[in-house]
């Protein structure tokens, strides 16, 4: 666990955050004749090595091709090409190859950039290679790459993977030695304790920090504003909304968002969408999350008629509500027994594929089958059986059977 030494600590150490296409032409000798109708073949050019690299599945001629491009700047410099060949390398278990790319990596010239080195222990960080990723940032100066809060940011990202707060607390404390942290260093060390549960500690870390100059940002806010929502902690959580907003830190979307899902876990619809009309009159654009929260709280409030307000004025704006709204919808129009508008949306979203769960589909087939609807039953059933990847055969029988009680 952080302790209150190290989370003075923090504030004071001291700052952190072609293709190789073979292009030599072997000289060919060509008969002089003036008026050949002869016509030379086409010289075979061998595929751009990116090309390569996306179609080659063999993870041992994967790594020989990287490799032996190590030097092609095309190759090394493309952030996908390099995070694609460690993600299937690594989804190969092919660790020692990864651990042999990126090694040989660090003693080129890139490997005394800073930004260069960061990506590197971030691909370590992707691969699960937290210990590598750790001594590449160590290791940094021995390259002739200087180390600054912006690799440190990278390593400590990666190492919050573990969850392990002793590791990160002896991390923090034998790298800051020539490094001071910034906000985003805060902010990583707020989230993992939140992850973890440790809130109270979330806590003081702010606390702490801000003592040392270092002033909390939005980012920082909406962690421990969401986290203390989630833990049913709701009087932290409105006290630092509270405070955010003293000290001109205003809440931007996500921060909305987190007090929007809280309210609707409370069944407080009206108080949401009175949220979400202060979020339009300071300019903040709800998104799909926001409406998609709302929609859920009116339903479970037993709303439903303004829950099909705000789901007519998304389509009215010209926002097409994405799949989860309709999904939101259909699920709750199905409780209301509104099967008919149920029917509608549940036909728009199969025919792109996605579908509600088995049970929805279940309850609406049965609905309809009740209500003398036989042949929208049927068309349901007929783009269930579309469905990609397929229902199971025992699904598509319970779904059968309830036309067959007719």
């Amino acid at each position: 666990m952080l302790s209150l030494r190290l989370v003075r600590k923090l504030g004071t150490a001291s700052h952190i955050a072609a293709a190789t296409i073979p292009s030599a032409e072997t000289a060919k000798s060509v008969c002089d004749k003036k008026f050949s109708d002869s016509v030379q073949e086409p010289l075979e050019l061998d595929e751009p090595a990116l090309i390569k690299l996306k179609k080659e599945r063999d993870p041992d001629k994967l790594f020989s091709l990287f490799k032996a491009n190590a030097h092609n700047k095309i190759v090394v410099e493309n952030r996908f090409a390099f995070e694609d060949t460690v993600s299937r390398l690594a989804g190969a278990g092919r660790f020692d190859y990864i651990e042999n790319l990126l090694e040989h990596q660090k003693t080129l010239p890139q490997g005394r950039r800073e930004g260069f080195v960061i990506r590197i222990i971030m691909l370590y960080g992707k691969a699960g290679m937290i210990e590598h990723a750790v001594k590449t940032f160590y290791d940094m100066d021995l390259y002739g790459c200087h180390r600054t809060v912006k690799s440190f940011n990278a390593a400590l990202m990666v190492l919050t993977q573990t969850h392990d707060v002793e590791k990160i607390e002896s991390f923090i404390r034998d790298a800051t030695l020539d490094i001071k942290l910034d906000v985003y260093s805060l902010n990583i060390v707020i989230k993992t304790l939140c992850e973890t549960g440790i809130l109270d500690k979330a806590f003081l870390v702010m606390v702490e920090m801000e003592k040392t100059g270092i002033q909390p940002d939005v980012v920082t806010y909406t962690t421990l504003i969401s986290s203390s929502y989630k833990s049913n902690r709701c009087e932290i959580g409105n006290g630092l909304w509270n405070l955010m907003v003293l000290k001109g830190c205003y809440p931007n979307l996500a921060t909305f968002n987190a007090r929007i899902q809280f309210l609707v876990n409370r069944s407080r619809a009206w108080d949401a969408y009175k949220l979400v009309i202060l979020m339009n009159s300071v300019s903040i654009t709800p998104d799909e999350v926001t409406y998609n929260l709302l929609i859920k709280g009116f339903c479970r409030s037993g709303f439903i008629g303004m829950a099909k307000k705000v789901f007519s004025y998304l389509r009215r704006r010209g926002t097409e509500p994405n799949i989860k709204i309709y999904q939101t919808m259909v699920h709750y129009l199905i409780k209301a027994h509104d099967y008919d508008v149920a029917y509608e949306m549940a036909k728009i979203i199969m025919r792109e594929n996605g579908f509600p769960s088995i049970e929805t589909i279940q309850r609406l087939l049965e609905g309809l089958q009740k209500n003398g609807k036989v042949d929208k039953a049927r068309f349901i059933i007929l783009l269930a059986k579309k469905r990609e990847p397929p229902f199971s055969p025992h699904h598509m029988g319970i779904l059968k059977s309830i036309l067959l009680e007719s």
